[in-house]
């Protein structure tokens, strides 16, 4: 239930009106901007909210109950505080959107309508379309461990345990070429094939420093290595470019266990019988002793 300032109230049931709509967008570090659907810049607790170059907002609903609403919020990129780097990059990756009813002739006089969250992000041209999604959307959030046989430890974090600074699973390196998609670099003649695949690639310099890439496929070719990224980084990668790659894990117990001797370690439940084991005792194949599901 909203609760309005007596005079905003009073403003808003009179017969002319002077309101318009602001949004305050807060992303994950910190960066706060303002934008407004008003022809002039307007004030909102503090935060200045730019006139016509940012945002415009579709309808939205708010269904009784616990459902989800959304709505989307329409940006152009042509904004100096909006820019299509950024967005690639993630920075606005479930950033916050605060939307406000103001009073343009006294800015002060402005209520909270809603506090969404930033969803999927699609771009068109020099424009892009943020989905918004209500604070009810946290409830489908997983909270706490869940039982399944893969590993829910993310690889060299606290849970995992492995030392992402050991040299064992970690290298740097320099790109020699680019081929589209393929990166050919030197640094990582030591490692076998395939050792950071499903690994990350952080990039210590270049454009893309301090952004981040999942790799795919590593390979050798003699001295020099080959790896894929899942997802280009947002500007072209040169030659020169200096990088970091993590080992890469498919967080099965066999991989914890062989390639890393982290079992100790493993955070997650490999001896759960799966669908294939129902279906086998229904079929009357297989080996129902007891005995581990893992070896």
């Amino acid at each position: 239930m909203l609760t309005l300032d007596p005079q905003f109230e009073s403003h808003l049931q009179g017969d002319v009106t002077t309101h318009c709509f602001a949004w305050i967008l807060r992303r994950k570090d910190e960066e706060v901007f303002g934008f407004c659907d008003h022809d002039k810049s307007l004030p909102v607790h503090g935060i200045n909210c730019f006139p016509q170059s940012g945002m415009n907002g579709s309808e939205a609903g708010s269904p009784l109950g616990l459902s989800v609403d959304s709505s989307e919020i329409e940006g152009a990129l042509t904004s100096d505080a909006l820019n299509d780097e950024d967005i690639e990059r993630g920075l606005y990756d479930g950033a916050t959107v605060e939307t406000y009813l103001v009073n343009w002739m006294q800015p002060q006089q402005a209520v909270l309508l809603r506090s969404s969250v930033i969803g999927k992000i699609t771009r068109s041209g020099m424009k892009f379309i943020a989905e918004l999604k209500s604070s009810t959307a946290l409830l489908d959030r997983v909270f706490g461990r869940r039982a399944k046989r893969g590993c829910d430890a993310e690889f060299a974090d606290r849970r995992c345990g492995i030392n992402p600074a050991d040299p064992r699973y970690a290298g740097e390196g320099v790109v020699v070429r680019v081929n589209g998609p393929d990166m050919i670099v030197s640094g990582l003649s030591v490692f076998a094939p395939h050792w950071f695949e499903r690994g990350e690639v952080l990039w210590l310099g270049g454009k893309n420093q301090g952004s981040r890439n999942s790799v795919v496929s590593h390979l050798k070719q003699g001295e020099a290595a080959s790896l894929i990224l899942q997802d280009l980084p947002v500007y072209d990668v040169q030659a020169g470019d200096h990088f970091r790659v993590l080992a890469g894990c498919d967080k099965s117990f066999q991989q914890c266990r062989d390639r890393f001797a982290n079992q100790e370690n493993f955070r997650g439940f490999p001896h759960i019988p799966g669908n294939d084991a129902a279906y086998s005792f229904a079929g009357g194949e297989g080996n129902f002793d007891g005995g581990v599901l893992v070896p």
